[in-house]
């Protein structure tokens, strides 16, 4: 059975929040707190769900009736050239849902936002340690362009 893709409803409020929380397996360095990662997750999510997030938009990857995964698209403003672009702010499959082809089903649908909406780039974060999603963003196009360093001071 293939995946399909489809914009969010309300009725999956529940499947994202709990899908969320895998965030936090996937190497969040050690000065954030795996409770800190997926309270801001959520808490996007919630602003999404409310209204609270205009030009957004969420996908839900499904194998018949069966969801598998979610994607949250956003426009993010470049830092270096002040032009709007598309930033892949969430993207995560249920465990169980691995190997499935939901990822790659849900990349293709937030390029396919993006270039509807006449973006040229499309960007998104990932843990340094998450090897197994860069590996996948990297097979999929996807470079590194920055690295972010941090230093804890307290």
């Amino acid at each position: 059975m293939p995946v399909t893709v489809r914009s969010a409803t309300p009725d999956d409020h529940d499947f994202v929040v709990e899908t969320a929380r895998r965030f936090a397996a996937f190497g969040p360095p050690p000065w954030r707190t795996a409770m800190e990662v997926v309270e801001g997750e959520v808490r996007c999510l919630d602003d999404y769900f409310d209204g609270r997030m205009p030009g957004c938009d969420l996908f839900i990857a499904e194998q018949g009736r069966e969801r598998l995964g979610f994607a949250f698209v956003e426009p993010h403003v470049d830092y270096f050239t002040h032009v709007e672009h598309a930033h892949l702010g969430m993207i995560a499959v249920a465990e169980a849902a691995q190997g499935t082809g939901a990822a790659a089903a849900l990349l293709e649908a937030a390029e396919r936002w993006a270039r509807e909406r006449g973006y040229a780039t499309l960007t998104l974060n990932v843990f340094a340690g998450n090897a197994r999603a860069r590996a996948f963003y990297e097979k999929s196009g996807f470079s590194v362009e920055t690295v972010r360093y941090t230093k804890r001071l307290a």
